[in-house]
C-alpha cells in the first residue's frame, strides 16, 4: 500500500512539474512601428500582453501572441515602445523597465530613417544595437536577439523634399536592410527580420500597391495608413507573419487563410492567404523557413470559431 501510494504522488509530482514549465519570455523594443500607430492594430488585444510602458497598447506583438497561441506555442509577450524614437531614447531612459528581469528572446528595431537627426546615416543604429545588446546579455547571456529592418516610407519617397525622392522604393528597403546587417554585424546578432524586404515583395508581386499618392490599384493592398508612414492594418499584419517566422522558424502559412486575427481586424481570406504567402516566401529565400503542411480549416469562420483559437 505505502508502495502504491509513493507511486501515486511521484506521479502528481511529475506532472505537476511537467505542467509548470515556464512561457519562453519575448520583448519587443521599438516604436510606433510595432505598436500600430494609424490602425486597429494599436488597441488589438491589448490584454494578451504586457506592454512595459503601462499605455495599453497590443500592437504587433499582440498579432504575434495570437499567431503562437494558434500554432501552439508558450511565448510571454511583452513591449517596451515609444512613438518616434531609436534605441538610443530606450537606452537613455528604459533600462531600469528593460534591465528588470533576463529576457529569453528580444525583438528589437530602430527609427525608420536611420537617424532622425542624420537620415539615411547607419552610424547611430549600428552603435546602439550594440549597446543595447550588450545591456541585454548582461542580463541573460543566452538571450536570443532579433534586429527588425523596416519598411520604405512613401512620405519619403514620392514627395519633393524626401529623405529617398526620386529613386524607387525599393531602394529605401534595400539601404535600411543594409544599415541593419551592419548593426547585427557589431551586436553579434544573427538574425535580421526582413520586414521591409517583405513589403517590397509584396508590390514586385502585385499584392501590394507601390505608390499610394497616386491611387491604389485595384485588388493591390495599401500597406501604409493614411499618413504614409505607418503601416495599415494589412502592413501591420505582414510585419507580424514574417516576425512569427523569423522568431519561431514556423512557416506563416501554417496559420491557414481562416487565421483569427484576420477575421477580427477585418482581411478577407484571399488577402490573408496573400500576406501568409509573401511571408514565407520571403522567409523562405533566406532559409529562416522551411514548407509545412496547411493548417486544417475550422468548419466555419464564425467567432465561435475564433474563439477555440485561444482568444
Amino acid at each position: 500500500m505505502k508502495t502504491l501510494l509513493a507511486l501515486v504522488v511521484g506521479a502528481i509530482l511529475a506532472t505537476a512539474g511537467t505542467g509548470a514549465a515556464a512561457a519562453t519570455s519575448v520583448l519587443f523594443i521599438g516604436n510606433s512601428f510595432l505598436f500600430g500607430s494609424g490602425s486597429a492594430v494599436r488597441l488589438y488585444r491589448a490584454e494578451t500582453v504586457t506592454d512595459l510602458n503601462g499605455e495599453g497598447n497590443g500592437g504587433v506583438p499582440a498579432l504575434f501572441k495570437s499567431f503562437t497561441q494558434q500554432a501552439g506555442l508558450d511565448y510571454d509577450v511583452s513591449l517596451e515602445t515609444r512613438g518616434g524614437s531609436g534605441l538610443d531614447f530606450h537606452l537613455a531612459n528604459k533600462l531600469d523597465v528593460i534591465g528588470k528581469r533576463g529576457w529569453d528572446t528580444v525583438v528589437m528595431h530602430g527609427f525608420s530613417l536611420l537617424d532622425a537627426d542624420k537620415p539615411r546615416d547607419p552610424a547611430k543604429l549600428v552603435a546602439t544595437s550594440k549597446q543595447m545588446a550588450d545591456v541585454l546579455r548582461a542580463k541573460n547571456p543566452g538571450v536570443t536577439l532579433f534586429l527588425m529592418a523596416t519598411w520604405a516610407r512613401a512620405d519619403h519617397v514620392y514627395p519633393a523634399k524626401g529623405t529617398w525622392t526620386g529613386q524607387p522604393v525599393e531602394v529605401m528597403a534595400r539601404d535600411v536592410r543594409a544599415a541593419y546587417d551592419q548593426a547585427a554585424a557589431a551586436a553579434k546578432v544573427k538574425t535580421v527580420i526582413p520586414v521591409g524586404e517583405a513589403w517590397t515583395r509584396a508590390m514586385q508581386t502585385g499584392v501590394a500597391d507601390p505608390n499610394p499618392y497616386d491611387g491604389i490599384d485595384a485588388g493591390k493592398l495599401n500597406l501604409w495608413t493614411f499618413d504614409h508612414y505607418h503601416a495599415s492594418t494589412h502592413g501591420y499584419y505582414l510585419e507580424a507573419l514574417v516576425i512569427f517566422g523569423s522568431v519561431t522558424g514556423r512557416d506563416p502559412r501554417s496559420l491557414g487563410d481562416r487565421e483569427c486575427s484576420a477575421y477580427e481586424l477585418g482581411l478577407s481570406r484571399t488577402e490573408v492567404k496573400a500576406l501568409q504567402q509573401v511571408a514565407f516566401d520571403q522567409l523562405a529565400s533566406a532559409g529562416a523557413v522551411t514548407a509545412a503542411a496547411p493548417a486544417p480549416a475550422p468548419a466555419a469562420q464564425t467567432p465561435a470559431a475564433t474563439a477555440r483559437c485561444g482568444h
